[in-house]
């Protein structure tokens, strides 16, 4: 057995071996990018064996998910400026921040290229449902301060928000910065004010 594998509780092995791997992760794509990923090197650097990677994640790609998304869901805190638009603006300009990391644009260009398992799929839903839940208080309060209808979409203005910076970081490539953030969050905001509830699919 490796370092990892035997400094460590019987019980808390599995989660010791994770954190270890992970790091090794965040260590990579920080220093040499998502592409350099490599189930050996990470093994190497976590010092766990690969056949312990391998049972565990399957695949590369699912590693690569697992670690990108449990980094992000320690970023990106929820703002609260005393406005709708303060707070939205804020954020939008936090993700930007992000998405200019190694760790952000590596998760951005994981999530957008792998091919769907069982394991990613689980993993993304999990993640998009913890991310909506977490900022979903920035709408509580700003119907709470009568900003917003009460029927509000919360996940609609969201999704407003983020998805012109997601496209512009992965697609066209345009520059990013707060006006931009700001001009989002004031669209979205008057889109929801102006159109009628729609709850989305499923």
């Amino acid at each position: 057995m490796t370092h990892a594998e035997t400094t460590q509780r019987p019980g808390g092995r599995s989660a010791r071996v994770r954190e270890a791997v992970h790091q090794a992760v965040l260590e990579v794509v920080i220093d040499e990018g998502v592409d350099k990923v490599g189930i050996p090197e990470i093994s190497r650097r976590a010092g766990v064996r690969n056949s312990s990677v391998y049972r565990r994640w399957g695949t590369r790609e699912n590693l690569l998910v697992d670690a990108l998304l449990t980094a992000s869901e320690r970023t990106l805190p929820v703002p609260d400026t005393g406005s709708l638009h303060g707070d939205l603006s804020t954020f939008a300009s936090n993700l930007i921040a992000y998405l200019d990391t190694p760790l952000g644009d590596g998760l951005a260009r994981t999530l957008a290229s792998i091919s769907d398992s069982e394991e990613t799929r689980s993993a993304r839903e999990a993640f998009w449902a913890g991310r909506l839940q977490a900022v979903l208080p920035m709408i509580t309060r700003a119907i709470e301060r009568g900003e917003l209808p009460p029927d509000t979409d919360g996940r609609t203005l969201i999704e407003l928000v983020i998805a012109p910076i997601h496209f512009r970081h992965l697609l066209t490539r345009e520059h990013l910065d707060h006006a931009f953030a700001s001009s989002l969050a004031a669209a979205a905001v008057q889109a929801v004010r102006t159109v009628p509830s729609v709850s989305p699919p499923g």
